[in-house]
């Protein structure tokens, strides 16, 4: 018969959680064709410590690096949802058509962070996103408020701020 016991585990420090080594509570025994059977001994305290670090390193990775802001809302409103918002230096802002359109994302030289070029971040005056879910994508790498509008609406208050930490 072979036999697997547990191992220690190490989890980052990150998530607050410890490992030990711990008496196995639980034998799974899983019959082979070769009329042996091989005994796993697993703690389930162990089992659980590494699933809850693997979960947590999954939605760390999965909400990194990316905020979605609607370009009119759901109710048909000329507005950006959210219009305030905070994000994290060098995170993606993807500006995305709902409702209301044409719409384009144009930011504000003189309310952006100094040394910033307004025309790199946003799209030409011109060019407008025409059709439900065409898109814009914009990261901003300067620490500071950046206030952007909607050239076509900014008159009926299609405004919005994202403040960069």
């Amino acid at each position: 018969m072979a036999s697997v016991t547990s191992a220690t585990v190490a989890i980052p420090s990150f998530t607050g959680l410890k490992s030990t080594v711990s008496k196995p509570s639980a034998i799974v025994r899983l019959p082979t064709t070769a009329s042996r059977n091989l005994t796993v001994k697993s703690s389930l305290k162990d089992f659980g410590v590494t699933a809850v670090a693997a979960a947590a390193s999954i939605a760390l990775a999965g909400n990194a690096m990316a905020i979605d802001v609607l370009l009119g809302s759901g109710d048909g409103a000329l507005a950006f949802v959210p219009n305030e918002f905070t994000i994290a230096k060098g995170e993606k802002i993807v500006f995305k058509n709902n409702a209301g359109f044409p719409h384009n994302v144009v930011f504000d030289e003189d309310e952006i962070p100094s040394g910033v070029d307004a025309s790199k971040i946003s799209m030409d005056e011109q060019d407008l996103l025409n059709a439900a879910g065409e898109t814009y994508e914009v990261a901003l790498t300067e620490p500071g408020t950046y206030s952007f509008y909607c050239a076509p609406h900014q008159g009926a208050g299609m405004v919005g701020k994202v403040t960069v930490n």
